[in-house]
């Protein structure tokens, strides 16, 4: 299968980016290659694009890509990884530590599930296609024995997890209203029989919902469907811890850019920017500062910066799109 993924705001990425002959990037979410590719042929032979992705796939798909594209192949300046960017500090050490003191100039986050994923049904990601359970974004390209291990961890979850867990899960991770009444539903059914697939799934969800809300803008199974897939995925967790990471990798004057689609990953990289770019991070009533914090980053985008609408048209998945750039400070 094609890993066909249209890159989100590529223009805006590059400007706040701004790559020269010879810099050193990082991409984290490499997904269809396109921020990894146009950011390559910028800097040329002399720089590099490391590109990390959890899906052995977009690996796969990048190869390919690069191969039958012989500018960029001839570059030879793109290094792919398959693994997870929460562990960016020991990629970057593995593939540049030989290059003592190497600060990089940029690093993106593309967040989030891709299109590819998305429309692939051995994945379990979509309501809209009845499928076995996966939602794992560390799939591998065949049907290996890992494939099979990741859908049994998201089955697990649905048929073992309390009552209580689950509205956890589907609270805090899909910000659901009816997260009491959907719960409820999983601990019913699977009584009855275990919850294997996503139409199972789809059904348990719309029979715990008010008739009104299956009808409403967003499909009624959208936010649990994402709480499932971020908590299996460990995707908050794993965000949080690499932030701090990219910061400390950049050089001065070097940017970290962060695509977000939901308000939950937004969140910590806004609460995390602000944190980063004070002197002190105290709370407001103490009277002397105690936490000798100081601001490693300047906060280069003040409100956050949306797609255009032509681009909306072009590419819907971009319309939750939500991107934040801040820049290390030199010194």
């Amino acid at each position: 299968m094609e890993y066909a993924h249209t890159p989100v705001m590529l223009d805006q990425v590059l400007e706040y980016l701004n790559p020269h002959a010879g810099d050193y990037f990082i991409d984290c979410t490499l997904g269809g290659g396109g921020y990894a590719l146009a950011i390559a042929k910028i800097v040329g032979p002399k720089g590099k694009v490391l590109a990390i992705d959890l899906d052995e796939m977009a690996i796969n798909n990048a190869v390919s890509r690069i191969k039958n594209n012989p500018p960029i192949s001839n570059l030879n300046n793109i290094i792919l990884v398959n693994d997870n960017f929460k562990n960016l500090a020991v990629i970057c050490d593995k593939y540049f530590g030989d290059q003592k003191g190497i600060k990089l100039n940029g690093i993106i986050f593309d967040l989030g599930l891709s299109g590819a994923q998305l429309k692939d049904s051995s994945r379990g990601f979509s309501f809209q296609m009845d499928t076995p359970l996966n939602m794992a974004f560390g799939e591998p390209a065949d049907n290996s024995a890992s494939r099979i291990q990741a859908g049994k961890q998201t089955e697990h979850l649905l048929n073992n997890c309390s009552k209580h867990e689950l509205e956890r899960i589907i609270w805090k991770y899909g910000e659901e209203k009816f997260f009491h009444r959907i719960a409820g539903g999983i601990i019913n059914q699977r009584k009855i029989k275990p919850i294997t697939s996503t139409g199972q799934l789809v059904d348990i969800i719309k029979k715990a919902v008010p008739k009104k809300y299956q009808h409403s803008q967003i499909h009624f199974a959208t936010r649990t469907f994402q709480a499932i897939r971020i908590a299996v995925n460990d995707e908050l967790e794993n965000l949080a811890k690499a932030l701090p990471f990219a910061v400390n990798l950049l050089s001065g004057g070097g940017r970290i850019v962060v695509v977000a689609y939901h308000s939950l990953e937004d969140r910590i990289v806004k609460n995390f920017f602000r944190k980063e770019s004070k002197d002190c991070i105290c709370p407001p009533a103490a009277p002397l500062c105690q936490c000798h914090h100081q601001a490693s980053i300047k906060i280069l985008t003040k409100k956050i910066v949306r797609p255009s609408a032509r681009e909306v048209i072009a590419n819907p998945r971009s319309r939750s799109a939500k991107l934040r750039v801040a820049e290390k400070l030199t010194g």
